[in-house]
C-alpha cells in the first residue's frame, strides 16, 4: 500500500541475498561481501529483525576475513582494507561479539594507515588517500575504544582542510565538495566532538539544496536524486541540528516510492533495481525521520543507537 513500508518484504529480501550463489552478480560482487552483510545486518536490525540472519554464521564468516596484521579483507582471499575492516567491527559490535577477536591487533592495522605528518589515511597498504578512510579508522576505533593508538588532532586539523568555501567538504584537500564525503567529515568530527569547526549554518544550507522537487535528495549540483543520499545528507543534518529545514514528508514519500513490493528491497529511484546498497540506507533514513515502526538510528555511525550506548564509552 502507498505510504507503507514493506517491511516483510524487505526481510525476506535480505534473508534471500546468500541463496543466489548460482548468479553471476553474487560473484562478481565478492569484493563487497563483508560490507554486504554490514548493509543487510543494520536494515534488519532497524526493521527490528536483527535476528533473520544467523549470528553464529555471521560471526564465522567476519572472523574469516581477518588476516595476520589485523584487518580485515571483503571475503576470504581478498586484501585488507581499512572500509572492510570498518564494516567487520560494525557487524562484530552489532552482534555483540567484539570479545570474539583481538582488537588491539585491529587497532594497530588502522592506526599504522595513518600518516602522522599530515594526520590524513590510507585505505590500504597501497596508500590511496581520501576522507571516507579517516572516517572509517575513526568509526572502527571509537567502537574498540582506541582512539588513543592514533594522531586525533592531526586527523582533524586534516578534515578541516577538506573544508570548502560552501561549508561542505571532499575526499581531498581542494576536491569539489559532495554530500558522502560530507557525511565521512561532519562523522569524523561528531566521534572527535569537534563539530565547533564547521559553518553550520553554510553547510546545512548546501545540504538542504540537495532536495529536489519530487522530494528525494542528489549528492551535489544538477545531480539526479537517489535514495542513498537520504542518508548521507539527512544523517549530516542530522549532527548539525538542521534536519528541520528540509521537507521530511516529502522525502518520505519519494523513499518509499523506491520499495520494491512484489520481492522487497529499495532501489535508487522508483522503479529501478533494488540492491541492499539503497535498502539500508533507505531504511536509515526513515528512521533519521522518524518512520513509525523502525529502531531509532545513530547518525555518526549508521548503526542502531542502542548498539552505540552500549559499544561507545
Amino acid at each position: 500500500m502507498p505510504g507503507e513500508l514493506c517491511v516483510d518484504k524487505h526481510v525476506a529480501y535480505i534473508k534471500s541475498l546468500d541463496t543466489r550463489k548460482d548468479e553471476l552478480e553474487y560473484w562478481l560482487t565478492e569484493h563487497l561481501r563483508i560490507n554486504g552483510v554490514y548493509w543487510g545486518l543494520t536494515a534488519l536490525d532497524l526493521l527490528g529483525h536483527r535476528d533473520a540472519l544467523p549470528r553464529g554464521e555471521t560471526i564465522a564468516f567476519v572472523k574469516s576475513c581477518q588476516h595476520a596484521n589485523g584487518g580485515f579483507g571483503p571475503h576470504p582471499g581478498h586484501d585488507p582494507h581499512v572500509l572492510t575492516t570498518t564494516s567487520a567491527i560494525q557487524i562484530l559490535a552489532t552482534e555483540d561479539a567484539l570479545d570474539e577477536i583481538d582488537t588491539d591487533q585491529v587497532a594497530k592495522y588502522v592506526a599504522s594507515l595513518q600518516d602522522r605528518e599530515t594526520g590524513a589515511f590510507a585505505g590500504d597498504e597501497w596508500g590511496e588517500i581520501d576522507t571516507r578512510f579517516l572516517y572509517g579508522a575513526f568509526n572502527t576505533l571509537s567502537l574498540l575504544g582506541k582512539l588513543d593508538y592514533i594522531d586525533v588532532e592531526k586527523a582533524v586539523n586534516y578534515v578541516y582542510s577538506c573544508k570548502n568555501y560552501d561549508g561542505g567538504f571532499g575526499m581531498v584537500p581542494g576536491a569539489e565538495s559532495h554530500a558522502a564525503q560530507i557525511f565521512t567529515c561532519v562523522g569524523a568530527l561528531a566521534i572527535a566532538k569537534r563539530l565547533d569547526l564547521i559553518d553550520q549554518d553554510v553547510l546545512g544550507e548546501w545540504l538542504c539544496e540537495r532536495q529536489l522537487p519530487n522530494g528525494g535528495l542528489n549528492g551535489r549540483p544538477e545531480k539526479l536524486e537517489d535514495v542513498c543520499y537520504s542518508w548521507w545528507v539527512l544523517s549530516s543534518l542530522a549532527m548539525i541540528n538542521r534536519l528541520h529545514w528540509i521537507d521530511k514528508d516529502k522525502l518520505v514519500k519519494f523513499i518509499l516510492s523506491c520499495q520494491d513490493e512484489d520481492r522487497g528491497g529499495l532501489a535508487d529511484r522508483p522503479e529501478d533495481m533494488a540492491d541492499v546498497f539503497h535498502t539500508v540506507f533507505g531504511i536509515a533514513g526513515l528512521s533519521l525521520l522518524g518512520f513509525p515502526g523502525l529502531r531509532e538510528v545513530d547518525p555518526k555511525y549508521c548503526m542502531a543507537t542502542d548498539v552505540i550506548q552500549r559499544v561507545v564509552r
